[in-house]
């Protein structure tokens, strides 16, 4: 691989601050770039991958060391292209860019932040860590990168996401004190990035270090604002400048004593961070806390098979707190934790849903009742609610009696804007006034005629065990590609509720040891909504009817 042509102002300052390393790390600028994916765990484990991975040769892909979910694979393999891209089974992740997710050290039933997330790769990582418990809101200031953001979130079939536009001191003002675990991974020089992406030098210049860090510093003071006491808080850039990064921690920890830096283990050939370089490059206002910053992390790439990132873990201090520990090989800090824990944050909150939610979630306001779910189906009480004054709501309802079996677990207070029936997590506040791109979970929409329109994101987060009608093809299929690109299938009736084979590690791949004959063929073969699946895995809706199964694939969606 020929090296890209690196800014001369770059070189320079890059040989100052690595002095002897400097000849191996401008070496990397030739070494061939690295690819990497992590498998999603709300849809799939290691030992279901194992049985379907179909990239690598010989042992397989190898592991990347610093996440148990991603894995190495080889341009060639161009797992963009696969059929289980399109049934959100992993995403497609430079390997260095899994830590800071790792370091966050997100637990099931958290309530967490991702400030800057478009396009949605950590915000993905981080709803796999939750498992469906909590909270997770996904932000980005920009509006255009929002759309890539919230369909990454969906395509990975996450359930407890709400995804905002908004800049931090807004967001500020509704989450102040509320998030356990808050991720800033920072807009950055880039220059991290060079090798990976050669267009990431053309906008060095533009995007100047001096105007980026000013940036990084008004989201750190917010993001600082958001944090619960006893919360984590990791940040992180893909530059070297100490500028945005020992820097940026040096003044956010001199204006917030209460945050002390979590001392991060060197392992897997991280680097410790540079105080010196803070000494350096920083002011007289940096000083101070310039000693903790030995404890934050440096990734080079001429030591890690990744491209340069820096993080930094940070924790809020609660009154009486003991100094912080260190985080260790699971990502947590290794402070005693209990049901105390989530206590910090018990206080009864705001259950009121209201305000126009932005934008692109209509000028109307929400409509919702009380999270009342059980296996699948709302309370009489709701049911009633629903029918008597909101007709989205009894479509939904009725689309689930139909459509979905009585196994099918759902959680989060319906939330309709104009014809949209969304399940968001309960334990949100007011979001009134703030720009909302997705409420929740977005299930479906009303349509004409009492019709409800179920969406593509409900597709992506049910198995085929929740529907009543389901279609499985394997990847090498031919119908799995004509269903991809958006074409009308005529499947035999016997494909109809078939079989789906078990996994190694128990059940199968649509939910259930065994799913054929579960539903009487009289059912089966009736009109419906069809959940279409490659080997066990939903990729979208089909609307089947005398043989005949029309594509239900959103244009988005397709495979062209």
């Amino acid at each position: 691989m020929m090296a890209p042509r690196l800014p001369q102002l770059f070189l320079d300052k890059m040989e100052h601050l690595l002095g002897a390393e400097f000849p191996a790390f401008i070496a990397s600028y030739g070494d061939s770039r690295l690819y990497g994916l992590r498998i999603n765990s709300l849809k799939l484990t290691s030992g279901s991958w194992r049985d379907i991975n179909p990239f690598g040769e010989g042992e397989g892909m190898p592991p990347i060391p610093w996440t148990a979910e991603g894995y190495y694979y080889d341009e060639k393999d161009r797992p963009g292209k696969h059929p289980y891209y399109h049934a959100g089974l992993y995403y497609i992740q430079e390997p260095s860019a899994m830590v800071p997710v790792e370091l966050l050290g997100v637990r099931p039933g958290d309530r967490v932040l991702d400030l800057c997330a478009a396009p949605g790769g950590k915000s993905t990582q981080i709803a796999a860590k939750l498992q469906g418990r909590g909270v997770l809101v996904s932000n980005d200031n920009a509006r255009e990168r929002t759309k890539a953001l919230a369909k990454n979130i969906e395509l990975a079939g996450v359930r407890n996401a709400v995804v905002l536009n908004e800049e931090p001191h807004r967001l500020a003002d509704t989450f102040a004190g509320w998030f356990d675990r808050i991720l800033v991974d920072a807009p950055c020089s880039g220059e991290g990035m060079f090798r990976k992406e050669e267009s990431m030098i053309a906008e060095w210049e533009k995007h100047s270090v001096e105007r980026c860090s000013a940036m990084q510093r008004d989201i750190l003071r917010h993001a600082a604002a958001m944090l619960a006491p006893g919360g984590t808080l990791v940040y992180s850039t893909c530059t070297f400048s100490p500028e945005e990064n020992e820097c940026a921690i040096a003044r956010l920890l001199a204006e917030f004593p209460e945050l002390e830096v979590v001392p991060v283990e060197a392992r897997y050939g991280w680097m410790p961070g540079r105080p010196e370089w803070a000494a350096e490059y920083g002011t007289d206002a940096v000083q101070t806390a310039m000693h903790p910053l030995a404890g934050t992390v440096r990734l080079w790439p001429h030591r890690v098979k990744g491209e340069g990132h820096y993080a930094a873990v940070l924790t809020k201090r609660r009154s009486g707190d003991d100094q912080a520990g260190r985080v260790g090989e699971d990502g947590h800090d290794g402070r005693k934790r209990g049901s105390g824990e989530r206590a910090l944050n018990a206080e009864p909150r705001d259950r009121r849903r209201h305000g126009s939610g932005g934008k692109a979630m209509g000028s109307g306001k929400p409509i919702v009742r009380g999270p009342e779910r059980s296996s699948g189906r709302y309370s009489e009480p709701l049911r009633k609610a629903a029918k008597e004054e909101a007709d989205p709501l009894a479509q939904w309802q009725r689309f689930a009696e139909e459509n979905l079996t009585a196994g099918a677990e759902f959680t989060g207070v319906p939330v309709v804007y104009g014809t949209r029936v969304y399940l968001q997590p309960e334990e949100m506040p007011s979001l009134d006034g703030l720009k909302v791109v997705r409420a929740g979970w977005f299930v479906g929409e009303a349509g004409s005629g009492g019709k409800f329109q179920p969406s593509q994101p409900l597709a992506m987060g049910l198995k085929a065990a929740d529907a009543v009608r389901w279609l499985n093809f394997r990847a090498d299929e031919p119908e799995t590609l004509r269903f991809l690109r958006g074409e009308t299938l005529h499947p035999d009736a016997e494909r109809m509720n078939a079989a789906i084979p078990a996994v190694s590690d128990g059940g199968s791949r649509g939910g259930k040891d065994e799913l054929r004959g579960k539903f009487p063929a009289e059912t089966v073969n009736t009109k419906g909504y069809t959940l279409v699946c490659v080997d066990g895995y939903p990729l979208g809706w089909g609307k089947y009817s005398g043989g005949m199964l029309k594509n239900g694939l959103p244009a988005g969606w397709r495979r062209m």
